[in-house]
């Protein structure tokens, strides 16, 4: 008699499914939970830059796309 039965885990059916199921859902939980404590960290901390270092900031123009150089009101 041959085994024809070669799956990995061998959990078919229901159990399987609910395995499975748990195992998603759990990965999920852990991301969402990471996502969030990176979200709340960025929001204690944001970024803060410096009024000189946007002298020289250049944008492209819609237009003719040509560099154009911002000028800051001080």
């Amino acid at each position: 008699m041959e085994n024809t039965n070669r799956s990995v885990f061998a959990f078919q059916g229901i159990p399987g499914m609910l395995i499975a199921t748990v195992l998603l859902l759990s990965i999920l939980a852990v991301l969402t939970y990471l996502g969030i404590i990176a979200q709340q960290d960025a929001m204690q901390k944001p970024y803060n830059f410096e009024r000189s270092e946007l002298t020289d900031v250049k944008m492209l123009d819609n237009t003719d796309t040509k560099f154009k150089i911002m000028r800051t009101k001080e």
